[in-house]
């Protein structure tokens, strides 16, 4: 045998550990005896038995003794009651302001207050969440894009020229609705809407003072607030108070809107958009007929109160002519 064979053989020898352990190994766990464990899991069970003897002893205690609340949790309970309760009277004062800015419009509405609500929402508002104004508007445009067909295909009698689609397009876009219609109405001072410009823009322009310049050139190029949507918006909205009248009073009181509180606005002479010139007489003429802008708008749909049961109706036949 080699003397390499030899050196390889004596290192494949099993080599005997001590107990003590070595420098390349640890030394051994000693065995744990069975005794040990059940020891050391009765002390863990008498030490349970009696945390469990202690805390019934303290409950039996401290059962007949009234429990207070803790000064926190009340405080904590009275500022959730009165931002509660300031939410609620925040909630029904724009209630009641929209209600009373759409009565001030139309004296002879009464507009419930989730109507009035939701008309006056944008979708672009936080609370548009509970309801908008995009289903009435929806209906809006409908109601007046027919009205508006009636009406010039009555006047027209097959004789015009004119386009349909086009006149439509041209007198009852929203841009136009907003800033001919929506500004008599003063939608924008009780609408709820967000529009595309940044907070931060938002709260710098309520910091600072109303510049003269500033609103002069808004008035003269008035497509710049074409950009930040304001007309588009507004149009909107008028388009939702139409419907909402729609919904509300039926076809007759928003036939007579549409002729007295819309058409005449949109008249526009002199300019491009609008209604043509050859049918602003008989759009005038119409209005004036209706009580003029002025109008009630339930005239000749108000009903007569019905006979109570302590007041008998006697009903007395008709006469026949010989």
């Amino acid at each position: 045998m080699s003397r390499l064979s030899r050196s390889f053989n004596v290192s494949l020898r099993p080599s005997q550990c001590s107990s003590k352990g070595s420098v390349l190994a640890p030394p051994r766990t000693q065995p744990v005896r069975r005794r040990d464990i059940h020891i050391k899991s009765r002390a863990r069970h008498d030490l349970r038995e009696s945390f469990k003897v202690a805390s019934s002893q303290w409950r039996q205690t401290h059962s007949t003794a009234p429990t207070q609340t803790l000064p926190s949790e009340s405080i904590q309970e009275n500022i959730i009651s009165s931002h509660t309760a300031e939410s609620a009277v925040a909630l029904l004062e724009d209630d009641a302001r929209f209600v009373a800015h759409l009565s001030s419009i139309f004296p002879s509405l009464e507009f419930p207050p989730e109507l009035a609500k939701r008309m006056l929402t944008h979708g672009s508002h936080k609370a548009a969440v509970h309801g908008h104004n995009g289903r009435l508007g929806f209906v809006g445009r409908r109601v007046l894009e027919s009205y508006f067909l009636l009406f010039i295909h009555e006047v027209a009698q097959g004789r015009s020229h004119h386009d349909y689609d086009v006149l439509v397009s041209r007198a009852l876009n929203t841009y136009l609705l907003g800033e001919h219609v929506a500004s008599r109405w003063s939608l924008g001072r009780v609408l709820r809407w967000l529009p595309t410009v940044s907070q931060e823009n938002l709260r710098i322009a309520q910091l600072q003072q109303s510049d003269a310049e500033l609103e002069d050139a808004l008035t003269a190029n008035p497509g710049m607030l074409r950009s930040v949507g304001l007309y588009k918006v507004m149009g909107e909205a008028v388009q939702a108070v139409v419907g909402g009248v729609y919904h509300q009073f039926g076809g007759s009181v928003a036939h007579r809107l549409f002729h007295t509180r819309v058409l005449p606005h949109i008249l526009l002479p002199q300019r491009s958009s609008g209604l043509p010139a050859e049918f602003h007489a008989k759009a005038l003429q119409i209005c004036e007929r209706m009580g003029g802008t002025e109008s009630d708008l339930l005239y000749g749909t108000k009903r007569l109160p019905e006979p109570t049961e302590s007041e008998p109706v006697e009903m007395t036949p008709k006469r026949r002519a010989a």
